[in-house]
């Protein structure tokens, strides 16, 4: 394990993972000092914000040299993908979160693709492309129900499920031709529909070493029942029965093993998260994508159920040192529900205050995601997904009454939540 003198930390982002691992942090021996950029109003309430954007490469490093940083942990995939860990490693900072040659597995759906299909992990079927015509016609053999992804890095919002095959063709033309997703849409992946319920690993890893989190499931869909349009993640739960140790043991074996041999295979050095999206389907585990960095919301109920301090954990895996054999994690589980801006996933309002209850009960907690702090302390929204409100007890269903109880105690206007967050995992 990486040395353990105190360090001061800086943590890049401004959501709700990043608010969480900013408390992470803060809970830690290790840390001396956390700082953030560019943060937002509930960071701001806790740590020293900066404004340097998450794209600003040289302003980031900067900061982290001007601040005396010891670890940068990286939240989201732009800064990844766009070769901070790269920067920060070329001027001796430890940063965690892979190279930018790693971060591909993310930034592209078409590399992440033919990286499973190299190294003989199970996914579905899939065709790539660039020129509307041969996606067409791949479409011919390959009808509706099917999947249209935009290739590059989309927030989450670049997959379209055709139930139809003019659903299909449109979303294509849209992609290719109509700029939907602008740049990210240019290279697109059409691949089979999966059937079953999905389910998420987070991987941390350090070149061969890696230690896994317990399986969490995230809600995607904005309507209850995993109805309407896709979102970036209304709520998420962990752990998940349906994610049994035997298939936790198979998944190390046949996903997450696999992609670190074929990492080594293709000369790829990687360290940080490795966060798989898997279909549990009737044929087995398939793997949906890889993310290379925490998933958010999910980061929100599974850092508190980590026992041990993580921050030395990160260093490690930051320094490509040995990892600890196993993590130990709380007994029970635990639930976030997103309070979403009216709108989202479209156009929403931004500059709501935002009423929070005088006090939280013990084992919750309020994440800000999208969220502005005025200098008087005024809370108010700035994002889509504004809060994240985290349950923590011994059953599922108690720490969901928990975390709703306190969901109904925070107040903007036109606050917007799904209630049946777990609702698979409760009706078992």
């Amino acid at each position: 394990m990486a040395d353990t003198s105190k360090l001061s930390i800086l943590v890049v982002g401004s959501g709700g993972r990043e608010h969480a691992l900013v408390q992470m942090c803060l809970k830690s021996p290790l840390a001396e000092r956390v700082i953030a950029t560019p943060g937002n109003g509930g960071m701001a309430s806790e740590v020293d914000c900066y404004n340097v954007g998450v794209e600003d490469i040289d302003g980031i490093v900067k900061l982290a040299q001007d601040n005396n940083i010891g670890l940068v942990v990286v939240g989201p995939e732009v800064p990844l993908s766009l070769g901070l860990v790269d920067a920060l490693q070329a001027v001796g900072i430890p940063a965690y979160g892979p190279n930018a040659q790693g971060a591909q597995l993310e930034s592209s759906k078409i590399f992440c693709k033919d990286f499973f299909a190299r190294h003989n992990i199970p996914t579905a079927e899939y065709g790539s492309f660039t020129e509307v015509a041969p996606a067409l016609e791949y479409l011919e053999t390959h009808p509706a129900p099917i999947v249209i992804k935009a290739s590059g890095l989309a927030a989450g919002k670049g997959v379209i499920m055709a139930e139809t095959q003019d659903e299909a063709i449109a979303a294509v033309k849209d992609m290719l031709e109509g700029n939907a997703f602008g740049e990210s849409g240019h290279e697109i992946v059409i691949e089979e529909t999966l059937y079953g319920e999905e389910a998420s690993i987070h991987a941390i890893v350090s070149g061969d070493d890696f230690v896994c989190l317990p399986p969490s499931q995230d809600h995607k869909r904005a309507g209850e029942g995993d109805t309407g349009l896709n979102t970036g993640g209304m709520g998420a739960y962990t752990p998940t029965s349906r994610v049994t140790p035997e298939m936790q043991a198979e998944i190390e074996a046949q996903v997450i093993r696999p992609t670190l041999d074929g990492f080594k295979a293709d000369g790829i050095h990687f360290c940080g998260t490795l966060y798989a999206g898997l279909m549990l389907t009737p044929k087995g585990v398939r793997v949906l994508e890889y993310n290379v960095r925490f998933g958010d919301p999910e980061t929100q109920v599974l850092l508190p159920m980590v026992a041990d301090d993580l921050v030395p954990v990160l260093l490690a895996s930051a320094k490509g040192e040995p990892l600890p054999e196993k993590l130990n994690f709380h007994p029970g589980a635990a639930i976030v529900i997103v309070l979403a801006a009216g709108g989202y996933p479209g156009s929403y309002p931004k500059g709501d205050t935002i009423t929070f209850p005088e006090a939280t009960p013990e084992r919750s907690a309020i994440v800000h995601a999208g969220t502005n702090r005025a200098d008087d302390g005024t809370i108010t929204t700035n994002g889509g997904r504004v809060l994240g409100v985290s349950g923590q007890a011994p059953s599922l269903q108690e720490a969901a009454d928990l975390a709703y109880s306190v969901c109904d105690q925070v107040h903007f206007d036109g606050k917007y939540l799904r209630r049946d967050i777990g609702h698979k995992e409760l009706n078992r």
